[in-house]
């Protein structure tokens, strides 16, 4: 579950509200080991994605750094890279 956890600090455009609940999500699925929480556990999950969220939030707004910001899709494209590099079939 954590391999969906994207590095969100120092992008233009900055990260989405969306794109950290969602890796707060992921961090909570992988603590908690639900991927859905039953009733009785949903409203405790809720309040932990909300949590962790918030953390996030403060985390991504106070880091400094003096590197330029990284591009979105140069990132992609390197991923998907190194992802064909990784599953590449070896020649028989």
């Amino acid at each position: 579950m954590c391999r969906n956890i994207k590095t969100l600090h120092n992008f233009a455009p900055p990260a989405t509200t969306d794109e950290i609940r969602a890796s707060a999500l992921q961090f909570v699925r992988k603590l908690s080991g639900f991927t859905r929480p039953s009733q009785a556990n949903q409203q405790v999950f809720d309040r932990a994605v909300d949590q962790v969220t918030e953390a996030a939030h403060e985390l991504l707004a106070s880091l400094v750094t003096t590197a330029p910001p990284r591009d979105r899709e140069a990132e992609a494209a390197k991923a998907r890279a190194r992802s064909a590099h990784r599953f590449a079939r070896s020649a028989d």
